[in-house]
């Protein structure tokens, strides 16, 4: 099976570039088979780390960044492939 964590982070305003840095430094523990990093406007970043696993295995995540460079708490989503 295979499973997406999902992880999405708003910048304070005008932080965004600084977010995404933060994000690019940051090495998920383990090695899911696909790592991807968004962008969207109001300085939106998301990370999508997909993994060969049982939906409710435990996977490491990206932790949360310092509070002075984001808006609001992290969001966090899991969501397991299915059949076309």
């Amino acid at each position: 099976m295979t499973v997406a964590l999902m992880w999405e982070a708003r910048a304070v305003v005008g932080r965004g570039e600084d977010l995404l840095a933060w994000v690019r430094g940051q090495k998920v523990p383990g090695e899911p088979v696909r790592q991807e990093v968004l962008r969207a406007p109001q300085d939106r970043v998301l990370v999508i780390t997909w993994w060969d696993a049982e939906y409710h295995a435990e996977l490491p995540e990206l932790p949360d960044p310092d509070e002075e460079l984001v808006s609001r708490p992290v969001h966090r989503w899991r969501f397991e492939q299915v059949d076309r």
